[in-house]
């Protein structure tokens, strides 16, 4: 801890600055990739994972500069033009935010890494278009208007575009003009939106906007909340919410496989842009307008959970059961987002990287699995010394029941890679399901105490939940049993059913990578204390809505150099 608080010491005055590294940082990569050649694909490469690399460097200490110990709400705020809120773009970094950007830079590393084994030669502009994505998730997560909110969102919208399409191929192409057109559509009414909230109140700034929600005429009170529901409609997209989640699975499935355990951190984009606005804009002080739409929060929360749970279900490809698993815990969040509670904004803000990075993982596996199940006509050892796993041979037979190819029943030697891929399922499977011991539990068990103790651990006695609580208790429940069949069942599809496959050939570039989402999994449930403390305080700061307001709103510019004053010259007489 001392080292920590040395080096944040060290690093406070550049700390500001610093804010703006994970824009930057990929804006100039990808400026710098572009002008390279299609030529130099491995030196491509190297700059991509370089340059993601020092991002997860920059969001780690940006991590550590807004958990400073002591305080209930650590805010650092950026005025990049050197004007004033709300005249001027203001970037804001707090504890959600620099959660959001470390989810986001381990994501991005892990897919990268897991590209340079073959998906990056699969067609052009990978990596630029794979920086300009990391900028608009960057962006998003730190800007303080609507305005750079809808610049940001474009940005990694575009990128996205060129992401889907990577490969070619017939299944994208139609994907992709399914995730073009929803996408094109929810930019329409993120501008339709936010241009009716600026003609309301005069500002995008939403440290200003919670300012002026409260002082609208109640004649307008109606058309505030109709521009509110029509850009909370974007947003709903983007976090796929039922019905308006059609477009995901597909179009997640159909990406290659770095392109769609990236695209698991977008649909959290919607969930956090949500949960920053609701409860800045609609919080207890919001006057008339307080608590505004959380039913609908509720409700479609519950219903995406229902509609990913069946969709787990019924899919029999491994990337369709990754896109639901993904719109599963997109509608949990959403659910648990509508109640407004503090213990239960915790509890999801927990659950909420522990369910991002094992989807992530689970779509690399789904490439390696898909890949394995397809590749050849024999499960059968090498026959050789030079084979990468042990063989057949190394196995005496003699003696031993044989199955219908004269094989050992016993002492068969699983190879190391179908046992690194049938550990990492498993892993992926515990998280995503919310079983213990890995980090899914905890953060399922805590939105699961504070439904059953609205109050908090501190009260009393425990409190009722009342008929919305006790339908999501059932739910985080229930759609974990039946995520929890889908997998078992598609595990024992591809692990221990027969069927006639060459060993499985596991490069060390995709093994790394999920090894990597899944050890930080491991490394949640380890220090389950101090991440849960940190959840805790960033709950409180989110509930505490004239915290973010007052530290945007009394930022002020640093004064520009003033020119030495001049004494007039008195005329001799």
């Amino acid at each position: 801890m001392s080292a920590l608080t040395t080096l944040n010491e060290v690093m406070a005055p550049l700390m500001p600055h610093l804010m703006l590294a994970p824009i930057l940082l990929p804006l100039l990569t990808a400026a710098l990739l572009l002008l390279m050649g299609e030529d130099r694909p491995r030196f491509k490469l190297i700059v991509n994972l370089l340059s993601t690399l020092l991002g997860l460097g920059v969001a780690l200490a940006l991590l550590g500069w807004a958990n400073q110990q002591g305080t209930a709400s650590t805010m650092d705020v950026y005025l990049t033009g050197n004007w004033p809120a709300p005249y001027g773009i203001v970037l804001a970094l707090d504890r959600l935010s620099a959660l959001m950007l470390v989810l986001t830079s381990v994501i991005a590393l892990a897919s990268s890494v897991f590209s340079a084994a073959r998906w990056h030669r699969a067609g052009v502009h990978f990596h630029p278009l794979f920086q300009l994505q990391l900028m608009g998730l960057c962006g998003a997560f730190l800007t303080a208007d609507l305005f750079n909110l809808f610049v940001f969102f474009e940005i990694m919208l575009a990128a996205s575009y060129g992401l889907l399409l990577h490969g070619s191929g017939r299944a994208r192409v139609q994907s992709g003009l399914h995730f073009i057109a929803v996408n094109l559509a929810a930019s329409s009414l993120f501008l339709i939106g936010a241009s009716m909230l600026y003609g309301l109140t005069g500002t995008l700034n939403m440290a200003d906007l919670a300012q002026s929600i409260p002082e609208v005429a109640q004649t307008d009170r109606g058309l505030l909340h109709a521009a509110v529901g029509i850009l909370a409609t974007a947003f709903l997209i983007k976090a796929a919410v039922w019905p308006l989640n059609f477009w995901l699975v597909p179009a997640y499935s159909a990406a290659t496989a770095p392109v769609g355990a990236l695209f698991a951190i977008m649909t959290k984009v919607g969930i956090y842009v949500i949960l920053r606005l609701w409860l800045l804009l609609f919080g207890l002080e919001a006057g008339a307008s307080a608590q505004f739409g959380s039913l609908w929060l509720i409700g479609g929360g519950m219903l995406t959970m229902v509609f990913g749970a069946i969709g787990m279900l019924g899919a029999q490809r491994l990337g369709y059961l990754a896109g639901f698993a993904a719109i599963l815990s997109s509608g949990s969040l959403l659910a648990a987002v509508g109640f407004g509670q503090n213990g239960l904004t915790a509890g999801l803000l927990y659950y909420l990287p522990s369910s991002t990075l094992a989807i992530s993982a689970l779509f690399l596996l789904a490439d390696l699995m898909d890949r394995w199940r397809n590749d050849g006509a024999s499960v059968a050892p090498h026959d050789n010394d030079d084979a990468p796993f042990l063989t057949a041979e190394l196995v005496p037979t003699k003696g031993l029941n044989l199955d219908d190819d004269q094989e050992a029943l016993t002492g068969r030697v699983i190879p190391a890679a179908v046992a690194l891929l049938g550990l990492a399922f498993m892993a992926c499977t515990l998280v995503i399901t919310g079983l213990p011991p890995l980090s899914g539990f905890v953060g399922k068990f805590a939105m699961l105490t504070a439904l059953l103790n609205p109050l908090g651990l501190g009260a009393v006695a425990a409190q009722p939940p009342g008929a919305a609580g006790w339908t999501l208790l059932a739910l985080l429940i229930g759609t974990g049993l039946i995520a929890l069949i889908a997998l078992t069942r598609a595990g024992i599809l591809h692990f221990w059913a027969t069927y006639d496959r060459a060993p499985l050939q596991l490069r060390l570039l995709e093994g790394l990578p999920i090894a990597g989402l899944l050890g930080a999994c491991v490394a949640m449930t380890l220090y389950a204390g101090p991440v849960m403390r940190y959840m805790q305080a960033t709950a409180d700061a989110l509930h505490t809505p004239s915290l973010y307001i007052k530290a945007i709103m009394s930022a002020r510019p640093i004064p520009g150099p003033q020119a030495p004053r001049v004494e007039p010259v008195k005329e001799a007489p």
